[in-house]
């Protein structure tokens, strides 16, 4: 009997359209005739919508997208006692990026009906995705990061000039200011002086009730993919030629002026270091599965990490499959094979564990 292989894609998020990029990849990847294949779109309101098996190759995203009055609660219901096929052999794969899909959230309802799924669970997609959780555990582990301080919304608004003086003492100019839960460059601005700031702290509090400032650094942003479950490995680094100081949205998907070159340009011992490095960072955040690790390597050869990516774009010309490629000759369908061995291997694991109390 052939796998059940569920995709969810879209999402109550502002990555929605990535995610349906990824999906679209993904559902073409996958070998038909080992896996029954069931696109599962999440409309900008949260509500499931199952397409049913799919039967022919996804050409243009919009085929994924659907309309519904139904309410999330609802349709979550529908999907699971008339969509989902409970008892045969199903696997989940989320491909949503950012909040409500890469935030722990769709992998907790996930583990409640214990069923396999694709990438990381609930504590390393939650801290992954909260910047200041992620930073915070850097420092636990001696990961070299820039200098960084966080700022809640609440306290903004109770006393704007106290928030912006603290910054100013913990940080110099110039720094950049992000939402900490959100992703694709998404409320993301740099600031220069207190006039910018202001301007930076109301466009990332669009986005998040907490978020994050770190000093700006001087260097190149290596992106380098990581898979495996206890044993996991390092892909070679790769990069992207930068037009300009800072890529927004538009930069990374729609303007396409990102030049990537893979591998990286580094020195023999510093790409070494930072494939070790990603490595470190993978396991500080207990990833299981897939994840991206971003890093800045300066003139000078520093190396400090800026974020990790529980569920990096998916496309064909996304980093992920590009750097495995080029590692060691993975194709785009081999490693959306490998990563669902993975997840089957970390649900056999997970429940060869007791639940309750073992009484003699």
């Amino acid at each position: 009997m052939k796998t059940n292989v569920y995709v969810l894609c879209g999402g109550k998020s502002v990555e929605h359209e990535i995610s349906l990029k990824s999906a679209s990849a993904i559902l073409n990847a996958l070998d038909k005739d080992k896996y029954n294949v069931y696109p599962v779109f999440i409309t900008k309101e949260g509500t499931w919508c199952s397409l049913g098996l799919l039967k022919k190759e996804i050409e243009d995203i919009k085929e994924l997208e659907v309309d519904s009055s139904d309410t999330v609660a609802n349709s979550i219901g529908e999907f699971l006692t008339k969509d989902f096929k409970e008892g045969e052999k199903n696997i989940i794969f989320p491909a949503l990026h950012g909040t409500n899909g890469e935030d722990g959230t769709i992998q907790g309802l996930l583990e409640l009906i214990n069923v396999p799924y694709v990438g990381n669970e609930v504590l390393s997609s939650s801290a992954g995705m909260d910047k200041v959780v992620m930073k915070d555990l850097f420092t636990r582990y001696n990961i070299p990061q820039t200098k960084y301080t966080s700022v809640k919304l609440h306290t903004w608004k109770e006393n704007e000039e106290k928030a912006y003086k603290d910054v100013e003492k913990e940080l110099d100019y110039p720094f950049y200011v992000k939402p900490a839960n959100s992703g694709s460059s998404v409320g993301i601005s740099i600031a220069k002086n207190r006039q910018e700031l202001k301007k930076a702290f109301k466009e990332a509090f669009l986005y998040d009730t907490k978020i994050v400032i770190e000093e700006e650094v001087i260097g190149r942003e290596m992106q380098i993919s990581v898979v495996g479950n206890d044993y996991p490995k390092a892909s070679i680094p790769g990069e992207f030629i930068l037009e300009k100081p800072f890529f927004d949205y538009n930069a990374k998907y729609i303007d396409g002026k990102l030049i990537p070159v893979v591998p990286a340009r580094l020195e023999p011992e510093v790409n070494k270091k930072v494939r070790e490095t990603a490595i470190q960072v993978f396991k500080a955040l207990n990833c299981y599965g897939l994840a991206r690790v971003d890093i800045f390597v300066t003139d000078d050869n520093e190396i400090l990490v800026n974020e990790l990516n529980t569920m990096p774009g998916f496309t064909p010309v996304s980093f992920t499959p590009v750097l495995w490629k080029a590692t060691d000759g993975t194709t785009y369908a081999e490693l959306v094979e490998r990563l669902i061995e993975l997840a089957f291997e970390r649900y056999e694991q997970k429940n060869s564990i007791l639940s309750t109390r073992c009484v003699e």
